[in-house]
This record gives C-alpha cells, structure tokens and sequence, in this order.
C-alpha cells in the first residue's frame, strides 16, 4: 500500500509546475566549502556554517568572507561539524546565538550546544550549555538542527548514531530524540518524563528540519532505505523508530515487521523511496504567492526543492524549480521574498530564486 501511496504523490508532484515563470542566479560568486546551515540576520545579511568550523557572513551585494572560529574539542569527521546556529528572541539586543556542533574523536564524540555573541561574522564568549549523552564512536546521525519555541525555551534535534538506533527508544538515551531545555543549558519545567527531563520526543532517527509554525512544532528526519518522515511532533509522543519504519534496511531486510505501532506516532508524510530531506522552511515571502503557508524542504538525494502544503489531506507535495538538480542543503528567503538555496559539497554555492515581473 505504501508504493501505491507513493506513486499518487510522484504523479501529482509532476503535475504541478510552477505557476509564475523564474529565473536562477547566483547570491554570490564565494565557494562554500561543506557548508550545512543557511541564517538570515535581520540586516539582511546571511550566515552560512561550514562543518569545518567556519561562519561564511554574506552581505546583500553577495560579498562574502570566511571566519574560521574557534570551538573548543570540534569534531568535524563524516557528517559531523560545525552545524546549526539560531538567534536568540533578543538578538537585535544581545547579538547572543545558540550553535550545534559535535566535539570528542573518532571514538567518542557527542552532539553539544553552545550559546556565542556573534559579530561581524565571529563568535565570542562560546559557552556550551548542552551535551548529549551518551558519547558515541560513529561519525553519522547527529541530527543538529535548533528551533526556539514562542517560550523562549529551545528544542534541538539529536541523531541516533547510525549503530545506536535502539536507544532511540530509550528514555534515558539522548539519542534519537528531541531535546527541550532551556537558553542556560537547564531543564525544562513539567518535564514528559521524569527520568529524562530534556527528552521533548523519542523514536527519531536523524532528524534535521525543524520548525515552529503557529506555536506547532514540525520536523522532518531521514529514513534508512525509504521511510523518509514529516511528523507534527507532540511533547512526549513516540515518533516509532526503530520499532516502526517504512523504510527497510540498505541490504533489502525489513528493519522490523512493524510498519505501524500500537501507541506510535505515524508520519504524517511518508517519502519511498528516499528522498533525504536536508533544511525546512515556513514561505512566507511575496514573490511566489503560490507557495505562502507551505513547507519548502530541501533534499540531498532527491537533488530537488519540495513544497509541501500540510494544510491538504493527504498533504500535498510539488517538485518545484525543476531545472534545479543538485543536492540542497538548507533553503532560506530575503527580505523580498526571494528564495536562496545552499547547495551541498566541498565546492558548495547559494542560489538565488527570484519571480520574473509579470
């Protein structure tokens, strides 16, 4: 039933060309080196982390320069790095940022978040506030992607580390979960679980989309071959992984017999085969009205930018700007409401999406 599914989706995502006619260009002529996370300021400059270490600050000309920054025991192995960084709700004020990345070794290495004054491209006064237990020696799946919530309280998303998927399940694991704390590093109050006051959520397996739309916190995360996921993410529920999946393993065999769980959370889109979902945003933007209030998501296998309207049930998924195909990164819009995409690589660039006038 699943292909079935599938198939309806892929038949409606070819039917759905772009409305409005477009033209691509190049933000800047920079080359961008395994670049992970695209960051709007709100002077309409960008930050670009590299997983290196580095921040790549863009200014509105497309003019860019490199800052190699300082993070202390960074562990920038397979896909770890330097990963995500967010604004804080008084950043106008305090220039204060939350950053993930992973530090240790090749055989033990860990998740942490750190908060940073950034300016003028630099991080200042880093200071780590989280780390995810326990420490792990595998250089995939570490999820890393932060949002903050309308409470000032922040989320970030964690990896089950790939050879660790059974502690996804467990509570006391901080692998393959959601973690809820607060700006400082501490816990949460109320906590879903007592014997695990940081786990917001369990059963994920990468997780790295994340957003917080009307108070409603969605995610996306990578499947093994197949069951790519977007799930609506409730404080406490289980999202399944690895009990439930609709994905198999690399070499064919079923992961588990489960593709449904009693007291699981199903997704509430299901991508099989694969497409490895990369960055997430909400569009708001005024160039492409055809596409405010919908979800575009980026994907590295799919080599495609995907709108998805969640307000539609089924909900409903285009392919859209298909004479794009690379691998994408992240996806973020300027003030105008262009749509900026970083692509992926050792020799990654940022392009730019823009309406053509009517």
């Amino acid at each position: 039933m699943r292909y079935a599914w599938m198939l309806v989706v892929l038949v409606s995502v070819g039917a759905l060309a772009a409305p409005q006619s477009y033209s691509i260009s190049p933000y800047t002529d920079f080359t961008l080196n395994r670049p992970w996370a695209l960051v709007a300021l709100p002077d309409n400059q960008f930050i670009v982390t590299e997983k290196q270490g580095a921040l790549v600050l863009i200014d509105k000309n497309g003019e860019a320069t490199r800052q190699q920054q300082t993070l202390p025991s960074l562990y920038s192995g397979g896909q770890g790095g330097l990963l995500d960084l967010a604004l804080t709700q008084d950043y106008a004020t305090s220039h204060r940022v939350l950053i993930s990345y992973t530090k240790g070794t090749a055989d033990s290495n860990q998740l942490v978040v750190a908060g940073a004054t950034l300016e003028n491209g630099t991080l200042t006064n880093i200071e780590q506030v989280l780390a995810v237990t326990p420490a792990k020696d595998t250089p995939v799946h570490f999820g890393g992607r932060l949002a903050v919530l309308d409470d000032g309280t922040w989320l970030v998303t964690t990896g089950d580390g790939f050879d660790y998927r059974e502690q996804a399940q467990v509570k006391t694991s901080q692998l393959g979960k959601i973690l809820h704390f607060r700006e400082d590093g501490s816990a949460p109050q109320s906590p879903p679980f007592a014997e695990a006051p940081y786990v917001y959520s369990l059963g994920h397996r990468n997780t790295q989309g994340l957003i917080v739309k009307n108070n409603q916190v969605i995610a996306h995360e990578h499947g093994p071959a197949g069951g790519d996921e977007i799930n609506l993410i409730k404080e406490g529920a289980n999202y399944g992984w690895p009990v439930a999946t609709m994905g198999d393993d690399y070499s064919g065999a079923r992961i588990s017999p489960f593709r449904k769980y009693q007291g699981m959370k199903s997704p509430l889109v299901n991508w099989t085969p694969s497409v490895a979902p990369s960055g997430m945003i909400d569009y708001s933007g005024e160039q492409f009205p055809y596409l405010s209030g919908k979800l575009l998501v980026t994907t590295l296998k799919e080599k495609a930018l995907l709108a998805v309207d969640l307000r539609e049930s089924p909900p409903q998924i285009e392919n859209i700007f298909s004479d794009i195909s690379q691998r994408l990164r992240d996806v973020n819009v300027t003030a105008d409401g262009a749509i900026l995409l970083l692509t992926d690589g050792e020799e990654a660039t940022l392009l730019k999406v823009s309406a053509n006038s009517q």
